[in-house]
C-alpha cells in the first residue's frame, strides 16, 4: 500500500480548489443555500417543541392548524432552497467537467508526437472521460455533502447542548468512532479505486487498438485470442470493482449503524429524564429531531470519503497529463518568419532517441537551395524519417544545427515554421469526413476549384470523380474505404493545397506505382514558382529525376550527387540500384 503524505493530500486539495475557482460565485450561492436550509432545519424542531409544550398546557385545534401550516410552509421553503443548492453545486460540477475536458484536449494538442508514442490513446481517453467524471462527482456531490455536514453540526450542536448537555453528549458519543472508522478505510478505498481506474484504462486501450487493427486481427484469425484478452482484462475490472464494493459494503453499514446507536442512547436516557421531569416532552422531541438531522450527514460522510478517494486518484491521473511539458515549444526569443524562400541548411545535425544507443542522425551537413528537389534514399533504419521529422521540428533538436533561410529553426515560431513546410508522413492519416474536407484540412475555407486543382496535381482527381459522391465521399475512419495509393495521394493533395514553399514527403508515395510517382514528382519540379522538395523514397526510379540524391546509412549521409554521377561511383547507391533492377526483372519473369 502506498503511503500518502500530508503534503500530497494538501497539494491535491489545492488543485481541487483551483478547479472550483473560476466558478466560485455559483459555488458560493450553492453553499449559502445550504446554510439557509440547515438554519431552517435546526429551527423547525424548536417550533415543534414550542407547539407541543403549548398544546400540552391547553389544547386548541386552531393552534394545531396554525402550527401545522407554519411547519408546512417552512418545510416547503426548505425544499425549494435545497433543490436550488443541488442545482447550483451539481451545475458547478458539470462546469468543472467541461473546463477540464477542454483544458486536457487543448494541452494534448501542444504535445509532440513522441508523447503519444509513450502514452496509449486508450489510457489518455480514459483519463479524459472517466477520471474527469470522478472529479465532477467530487466537486458536485462531495462539496454539497461536506458543506451540508458542517452546517448541520454548526446549527444543531449548540441547540442540542442548550436543551440538555448530558443527553446530547451521550447521544453523539459514538460519533468519534465514525471518524476513526473512516480513517481506517480511507487508504484502502483510494488504492482500490486506483486499481479500478487502471483496469478501465486497460480495457479502453484494448478496445481502441482492436478497432483500429480489426483488419489485421481477421487476417491472422486472432479473434479468439482477442476475446480471451478482453475477458482477462474485463475479469480484472470485475475483481477490482468487487473488492471496492466489498470495502464500501462493510464501511457504510457500519457508519449507519454507529449513527443510529445515538438514537437508541437518546431514547434510553431521555425516557427516564421525561419521567423524572428533567426535560419536557417538547424539548425531548426537538432533541430527537436535531439528532436525527445529524444521522444522515454523518452516514453520508462515508459516501463523501469515497467520492474524495476517487477524486484523489483522478486528480493525480489528470495532472499527470497537464503537467507534461512540450519538449518542442517556442523559444522565449522566437521570431516570426516572413516570406520564406525555402533554403534548408544542416550543420553537424545530430539527434539521438533516448532509448537508442547510437544516434539516429550523426553529424549531417548539407544545403538545399530554394526550388531544388532532393531525394533521400537508403536502407531501412538509416535515419531518413528522423531527418524528415527534424525539418518541421517534430523532434526536439538542439539549437544551431538546422536552419531555414539562414535562421536557426529553434528560434523560429513553430506556427511560422510549420506553415512554411508542408509535410506528408509515411502514414497517410485521413479523418473520417469527406474527401473535400480532408484535402482542405490545412485551409478549411478553400473553395472547390482550388481543392480540385490540388487533387489534379496529386493525380487523384480522376478517381475521385468516379466515386458516386465525388468530393463529398466519406472516407471512413483513417480513410479505410480508400486504397493505400488513394490515401497517399489524398494526403499529398492536402499538403499541396496549403502551397508552402517547402514540401517534405516521407515515403509518401510508397503505395503508388513507379510511373505515377514519377509523374507526380516531375509535376512538382515544373512551373515558375517551384517548391523546395525533399522526398524520401525506396523507389529509386522516382528518385532518379531529383536534382540531387542524398544516400543515408546508419544516420549519416554517405553519398551525395545526381543519379547519373552516383551510378558511376562504387557505393551504396549503386548497390541499391542494382538490387532494385534485379527485383524488377525477377518480378517480370
Amino acid at each position: 500500500m502506498v503511503e500518502i503524505s500530508g503534503q500530497q493530500r494538501y497539494s491535491r486539495f489545492r488543485k481541487l480548489l483551483g478547479y472550483l475557482r473560476p466558478h466560485w460565485r455559483i459555488t458560493s450561492l450553492g453553499i449559502l443555500a445550504l446554510f439557509v436550509v440547515n438554519g431552517l432545519g435546526a429551527y423547525l424542531p424548536l417550533l415543534l417543541s414550542k407547539a407541543i409544550d403549548e398544546l400540552e398546557i391547553a389544547f386548541d385545534f386552531n393552534r394545531v392548524v396554525f402550527h401545522a401550516l407554519v411547519l408546512l410552509g417552512l418545510a416547503s421553503i426548505m425544499w425549494v432552497i435545497r433543490m436550488a443548492s443541488r442545482v447550483l453545486l451539481f451545475g458547478t460540477g458539470r462546469q468543472v467537467e467541461f473546463d477540464l475536458k477542454q483544458k486536457i484536449f487543448e494541452h494534448l494538442l501542444t504535445l509532440e508526437p513522441a508523447y503519444f508514442a509513450r502514452n496509449t490513446a486508450g489510457d489518455l481517453i480514459s483519463r479524459s472521460t472517466s477520471d474527469v467524471e470522478n472529479i465532477r462527482r467530487l466537486v458536485g456531490f462531495a462539496v454539497l455533502s461536506l458543506a451540508n455536514t458542517i452546517f448541520a453540526y454548526a446549527f444543531r450542536m449548540p441547540l442540542m447542548l442548550a436543551i440538555d448537555p448530558g443527553l446530547s453528549l451521550a447521544a453523539i458519543a459514538v460519533y468519534p468512532l465514525i471518524l476513526i472508522l473512516v480513517q481506517m478505510f480511507s487508504d484502502r478505498l483510494r488504492d482500490q479505486q486506483q486499481e479500478v481506474q487502471q483496469s478501465l484504462s486497460n480495457i479502453s486501450e484494448l478496445i481502441q487498438e482492436d478497432m483500429s487493427g480489426i483488419a489485421l486481427i481477421k487476417i491472422y484469425a486472432q479473434e479468439a485470442n482477442e476475446r480471451q484478452e478482453f475477458r482477462h482484462l474485463s475479469h480484472a475490472l470485475l475483481v477490482a470493482n468487487l473488492m471496492l464494493a466489498k470495502t464500501r459494503n462493510i464501511l457504510f453499514p457500519l457508519l449507519g449503524g454507529l449513527a443510529s446507536i445515538s438514537l437508541l442512547v437518546l431514547v434510553w436516557f431521555g425516557s427516564r429524564a421525561i419521567a423524572s421531569g428533567a426535560i419536557s416532552i417538547g424539548n425531548f422531541l426537538a432533541l430527537q429531531l436535531l439528532i436525527e438531522g445529524l444521522i444522515f450527514p454523518t452516514a453520508l460522510l462515508g459516501f463523501t470519503i469515497t467520492a474524495y478517494q476517487r477524486g484523489e486518484v483522478s486528480i493525480d491521473r489528470i495532472e499527470a497529463i497537464l503537467l507534461a511539458q512540450p519538449q518542442v515549444d517556442d523559444a522565449p526569443t522566437a521570431m516570426s518568419l516572413t516570406q520564406p524562400q525555402g533554403r534548408l541548411t544542416a550543420k553537424q545535425l545530430t539527434f539521438q532517441y533516448p532509448e537508442m544507443a547510437t544516434p539516429a542522425l550523426d553529424q549531417l551537413s548539407f544545403e538545399i537551395e530554394p526550388g531544388e528537389m532532393v531525394a533521400i534514399v537508403g536502407p531501412v533504419g538509416s535515419g531518413k524519417s528522423t531527418l524528415a521529422n527534424a525539418l518541421p521540428r517534430l523532434l526536439d533538436i538542439a539549437p544551431n544545427q538546422l536552419f531555414l533561410d539562414g535562421i536557426d529553426v529553434t528560434q523560429i515560431r513553430l506556427s511560422d515554421l510549420r506553415a512554411a513546410i508542408a509535410y506528408v508522413p509515411q502514414e497517410s492519416f485521413l479523418f473520417s469526413t469527406s474527401l473535400k474536407n480532408n484535402i482542405r484540412y490545412g485551409a478549411p475555407l478553400t473553395e472547390q476549384p482550388a481543392v480540385e486543382s490540388a487533387a489534379q496535381q496529386a493525380q487523384i482527381h480522376p478517381e475521385i470523380l468516379n466515386f458516386p459522391a465525388t468530393y463529398e465521399t466519406i472516407v471512413g475512419e483513417r480513410g479505410i474505404t480508400l486504397s493505400g495509393g488513394q490515401r497517399q495521394r489524398t494526403a499529398l493533395a492536402r499538403a499541396l493545397l496549403v502551397d508552402a514553399p517547402i514540401l517534405v514527403l516521407d515515403d509518401a508515395l510508397s503505395s503508388v506505382d513507379n510511373q505515377t510517382a514519377t509523374e507526380i514528382l516531375a509535376g512538382l519540379s515544373q512551373g515558375t514558382t517551384r517548391k523546395t522538395v525533399v522526398f524520401i523514397s525506396h523507389q529509386l526510379s522516382a528518385a532518379a529525376i531529383a536534382d540531387r540524391i542524398f544516400v543515408m546509412d546508419q544516420g549519416a549521409i554517405v553519398q551525395m550527387g545526381t543519379h547519373t554521377s552516383l551510378l558511376t561511383q562504387p557505393g551504396l547507391y549503386q548497390t541499391l540500384w542494382n538490387q532494385q533492377k534485379l527485383e524488377e526483372i525477377l518480378n517480370e519473369s
